[in-house]
């Protein structure tokens, strides 16, 4: 049974505070194998593979497959297949979120429906050693299925951060466990792709080194995710103005109503979800643009992506905590806004690097790293005291749900430069426009007034 609503958030003494976020900190590391290992280096690609195995069988997989597959009678490109998955999986995710919000502010167990969207997804996740031969439409059920409760389970990691950490302690929390994220996920996937380099080595083909990756990752995944289960605490929710309605789902959709009519309410929080979506959508385009840029407009190999997409996790896991130090001293509002400023001139550099010139790519990758965690980790927290009461995982729904149905319109503008243009060079440079416009709505967020409208106490330093 969940506790009974309340209208006061219970204090907590310091002591039981950091114990609860040492333990808060382990699910960013924990999904971030499957983040790292699975969504962002191998399935992709082999799902690629094994999609064209069944569409043009008994070809060199590593040809282009000219037959399609048809999905509910729609004919797909078996080259398309994994990013079209991807993107389905987002589009569902970014209508299913504010539901899942809805529901969870509604119970009283964020740390039990946590662990249950995980392992649920881990699941998902290391039955992926069974999508061998021919077996994609197996490999497209896991992945969407996969990636709908990882999404699921971040709108309830994010909105317990309001619950254990005070307003001045939240840059530092949100900061550590990015940085921690970075680490843990950096750390499986180099062990990961020493397996699968070193396949022959130790006895196995290159699919079953992969397939065993996958594995790894949802494990990883499921088993530290025991820790933050086991050290965080349910708590009552608060209670809000509520809705009511026949069925725990019709509540959900009716609140989920009451919340965006609400939302009109709070402009400085709007302003703020405005600004995620262009510079959140910079972001993310850079980290999918960057190996295609990579690969075919600097003539890299494949090893030298590999070796810099990994740099990037370990310099992220020291960028996030340099970012969040920053933030304790010049407040997380100012320092989102020299982070964005900073992205502007790493994306402007990458039209002037040279063709072949591997140190200079990898240079550009540290670069990335230093920013990418700390803007992250940042905008999570300052979004956290924007936050009204009694709403935290619905609102952070609306936060994962910008993220997720607008992060196309980065590569749809990246695409289209590269088509009309044919350089890669002004299409990774024209991204300097989501930063742009990112910041200027930034820089127009009343911090401090949107903190009191949501009913929330202002950090000394914001």
């Amino acid at each position: 049974m969940s506790p009974a609503p309340t209208t006061e958030r219970p204090l907590v003494d310091e002591a039981d505070r950091r114990r609860e976020q040492r333990s808060w900190y382990w699910y960013d590391w924990a999904n971030s194998a499957f983040v790292t290992t699975t969504a962002t280096v191998l399935f992709g690609p082999y799902l690629t593979v094994v999609a064209k195995r069944a569409a043009c069988p008994g070809q060199d997989t590593d040809l282009a497959c000219s037959t399609d597959l048809h999905v509910l009678g729609v004919p797909i490109n078996p080259g398309s297949l994994a990013l079209y998955t991807v993107t389905a999986a987002t589009l569902v995710s970014a209508l299913l979120l504010p539901v899942v919000g809805a529901l969870v502010d509604r119970a009283g167990n964020k740390r039990t429906l946590l662990a249950r969207m995980a392992w649920a997804g881990s699941v998902a996740a290391s039955a992926m050693v069974f999508v061998a031969g021919t077996r994609w439409p197996l490999g497209v059920l896991l992945l969407m299925v996969a990636t709908l409760f990882l999404a699921s389970s971040l709108v309830v990691y994010d909105s317990i951060l309001i619950d254990i950490a005070a307003p001045d302690e939240r840059d530092r929390v949100s900061s550590r466990g990015w940085a921690f994220g970075y680490l843990g996920g950096g750390l499986l996937l180099a062990v990961n792709l020493g397996i699968v380099t070193a396949h022959s080595a130790i006895g196995l083909s290159t699919e079953w080194a992969v397939r065993i990756s996958l594995l790894s990752a949802g494990l990883w995944w499921a088993a530290f995710t025991v820790i933050p289960f086991l050290g965080l605490r349910d708590r009552p929710p608060l209670a809000p103005e509520r809705v009511e309605a026949g069925s725990s789902l019709g509540a959900a959709f009716g609140q989920l109503l009451l919340t965006l009519k609400h939302l009109r309410g709070y402009p400085n929080t709007m302003l703020f979800l405005i600004a995620y979506l262009f510079f959140n959508d910079g972001v993310q385009t850079v980290i999918y643009a960057s190996s295609i840029f990579g690969q075919e407009e600097l003539h890299l190999p494949s090893s030298a992506l590999i070796s810099t997409i990994l740099v990037v996790q370990f310099v992220g896991f020291a960028g996030a905590l340099l970012f969040g130090k920053a933030a304790a001293r010049f407040g997380a509002h100012r320092t989102i806004l020299v982070s964005l400023v900073l992205w502007c001139l790493v994306v402007g550099a990458g039209y002037f690097l040279p063709a072949r010139q591997f140190g200079a790519f990898l240079v550009l990758g540290v670069c990335i790293g230093l920013v990418l965690g700390g803007s992250q980790a940042l905008s999570r927290s300052l979004y956290s005291q924007l936050v009204p009461r009694g709403r935290e995982a619905e609102y952070f729904s609306l936060y994962q749900a910008t993220e997720r149905g607008t992060s196309w319109f980065g590569t749809l503008l990246f695409g289209l430069i590269y088509q009309l243009s044919g350089s890669y060079r002004l299409a990774i440079v024209a991204l300097v426009i989501f930063f742009v416009l990112g910041g200027t709505l930034l820089a127009r967020v009343d911090v401090r007034q949107g903190i009191r409208d949501a009913g929330n106490e202002v950090p000394a330093v914001v």
